[in-house]
């Protein structure tokens, strides 16, 4: 089964935008290898979630953006986790 996430917007507060684009890289990155790697299951069809928070981390100063995105990522999905048996809110296609 193919998995396809598509993250609107990710808001971090207190990082340089130069930083950006290796952060959201190493995001997508392991979030996608943390799905794959976990078999997380997959609802029939499309599904589209409006909104979620994905909690809280704290970082190193001066942490690498790779770091600090895979860091982001594990942080995300430890709140999906905790979501994985909720009823899920959104919309089916």
């Amino acid at each position: 089964m193919d998995l396809k996430l598509h993250i609107e917007e990710l808001v971090l507060h207190g990082f340089a935008a130069k930083d950006r684009q290796r952060i959201a890289a190493a995001v997508e990155h392991e979030l996608g290898r943390l799905l794959a790697e976990k078999k997380w299951p997959m609802p029939r069809g499309n599904l589209n979630i409006e909104s979620m928070r994905g909690g809280v981390f704290r970082t190193e100063a001066g942490a690498k953006p790779g770091a600090t995105g895979t860091q982001i990522a594990r942080t995300i999905y430890r709140s999906m986790e905790g979501h994985r048996n909720a009823p899920v809110r959104g919309r089916r296609r």
